[in-house]
């Protein structure tokens, strides 16, 4: 009688939980954090150790582990806390009072701010590499970054079709869309190093970007 095959293993190791113990410091949490994103967007993943974030940061690498439980765990705190910075929570509320058009553009702003950035392009080079295609980070940082961003985006676009100032049927669709839009050919120019748009040309592409938006899902 033949053996039974053996269990399939995930690839993606789960997040390993902070350390108990004392509370953790919030001043050494962020300073974590900040070191983590500088290391990260200069050296990649495999280049930035757990050694060198900790003395970036003027802390232990026990202190590091406590606070994040494991390297991969840092990489997607840092990617949702720099997310966070360019794309606060604020800037998804409804705010009924601000005419839709308007809101539209305030998010595509800091959205295109933050994704053209040295640092950003850097890591979407990074992140397109083989060698990390093949991992899990590539679904860490969807997760912390961009899924992030299109789900409170998603959340503001239900109270405005609630509102009738919008009519859509695939709402997650629609919020994919939105980004896919303001992104666009100067975001792969950027990508692939062919320069960028100037201050007016990259407002014109917003502007154009949110009125076509806007023209597809009016009420009808």
């Amino acid at each position: 009688m033949s053996r039974p095959p053996a269990p399939v293993r995930s690839s993606i190791p789960a997040a390993k939980p902070a350390a108990p113990g004392r509370p953790k410091d919030p001043g050494k949490g962020a300073a974590i954090l900040e070191a983590a994103k500088r290391l990260f967007t200069a050296h990649g993943f495999d280049g930035a150790s757990m050694d060198q974030i900790a003395a970036e940061a003027g802390v232990s690498k026990l202190t590091v582990y406590s606070h994040y439980g494991d390297k991969e765990s840092l990489f997607a705190a840092a990617v949702k806390s720099h997310c966070e910075q360019q794309l606060p929570t604020s800037l998804f509320e409804a705010r009924p009072d601000i005419p839709l058009r308007d809101r539209l553009l305030q998010i595509a702003d800091a959205f295109f701010a933050m994704i053209s950035s040295p640092e950003a392009v850097a890591g979407h080079r990074f992140l397109c590499t083989p060698q990390m295609t093949e991992t899990p980070l590539s679904r860490l940082f969807w997760e912390a970054g961009p899924q992030r961003v299109q789900d409170a985006f998603a959340e503001l676009l239900r109270l405005r079709v609630a509102a009738g100032q919008l009519q859509i049927d695939d709402v997650p669709r629609a919020a994919a869309q939105f980004f896919t839009l303001l992104k666009g050919e100067p975001h792969a120019q950027l990508v692939l190093g062919c320069g960028g748009l100037r201050e007016r040309e990259t407002r014109r592409h917003l502007e154009a970007s949110v009125d076509l938006f806007l023209r597809g899902y009016a009420p009808r």
